[in-house]
């Protein structure tokens, strides 16, 4: 979807204010909403932590937390949850439905609360304070991101290195070093990735229009960030330098990569059969070893591989590129 260039109006008015904490807002609606959360009665107590509910069954999924259980699946790709709603928010993203529709504009989602921070915009509410600073936000997990800058708290730990986070998905993201798990796939192309967010950017170069154009081939991109990359291999430039040798590259990620080379690490494990690599594209080739996968598909003949490059080659045997 290309991004559109417009003004949000904002309404600063907040009449409405919460008489059991702090919270104010310009709807009556969403004062009512916030209200319920002080009254709901919540006997189901969670005996490893300070969690409540109001209903048995939440807190039987809250218990996955504790357990680590994912029970919910995906049965187009193989995404797992422990939580159900998160399963039927997930297949949205295969059918395309957005049933949250916001009434001053003609934004759409798939996700209330992406709605509800939408709305913010226009109503410029912001109801989540830090008690430190300040700091407002229309987000309530923007204000726990925040937080931490405060308290310098990383409670998420890494059972396999020193690793520490602040955010669980940061650990969860940072787990798939260790096991290869590339748990979400794209369903155009079959290009996997241990990263929802990155699976996301991923999809845009399917479906999202590329306003972003190269001047000197025609790469185009959705996003500005990825048109600055692709102008290194034009450009020649590589300002990520290694202190070690005499490497350098145009993308930070390969110079982390690189400096596993100087340290012998190896944080990219096989969940299979343990072998264990600094590089992670080496690590998802090998993988396909195990599961016979091949995701890579020529759009133009029925070819398939377990690999990009491979899938490259292929291509110039219909296109005539040479390397």
């Amino acid at each position: 979807m290309a991004e559109r260039s417009c003004e949000i109006p904002l309404r600063t008015d907040k009449h409405y204010k919460c008489d059991q904490c702090d919270y104010s807002t310009a709807q009556k609606g969403q004062l009512n909403r916030h209200t319920a959360k002080h009254s709901v009665h919540k006997p189901y107590k969670c005996d490893q932590c300070d969690y409540s509910a109001s209903e048995k069954r939440d807190l039987a999924e809250h218990m996955y937390k504790h357990t680590g259980d994912k029970p919910y699946m995906c049965e187009e790709c193989g995404y797992r949850t422990a939580y159900r709603r998160n399963l039927s928010v997930h297949m949205r993203k295969h059918t395309g439905d957005k049933p949250y529709k916001c009434d001053q504009c003609d934004y759409s989602t798939a996700q209330k609360f992406n709605l509800d921070r939408h709305v913010a915009k226009h109503t410029g509410d912001k109801p989540y304070m830090c008690g430190e600073c300040g700091f407002r936000s229309a987000d309530r997990r923007n204000l726990s991101r925040h937080m931490t800058t405060h308290t310098g708290e990383k409670p998420y730990k890494c059972d396999q290195c020193d690793y520490s986070a602040a955010q669980k998905f940061n650990l969860e993201r940072h787990m798939a070093k260790h096991t290869g798990e590339k748990p979400y796939m794209c369903g155009e192309c079959g290009f996997r990735m241990a990263d929802r967010s990155d699976l996301s950017r991923h999809i845009w170069t399917h479906t999202a229009e590329k306003p972003h154009k190269c001047d000197q081939c025609d790469y185009s991109a959705a996003r500005k960030a990825d048109l600055n990359q692709h102008m290194a291999k034009h450009t020649g430039e590589k300002p990520y330098k290694c202190d070690q040798c005499d490497y350098s590259t145009a993308h930070k990620g390969h110079l982390a990569e690189h400096m596993f080379k100087h340290t012998g690490d190896k944080p990219y494990m096989c969940g299979e059969c343990g072998y264990r690599t600094a590089d992670r594209s080496t690590l998802s080739k090998h993988m396909a070893k195990h599961t016979g996968e091949k995701p890579y598909k020529c759009g133009k003949c029925g070819f398939r591989t377990a690999y990009r490059f491979a899938l490259t080659r292929h291509m110039r045997t219909h296109t005539g590129v040479k390397p």
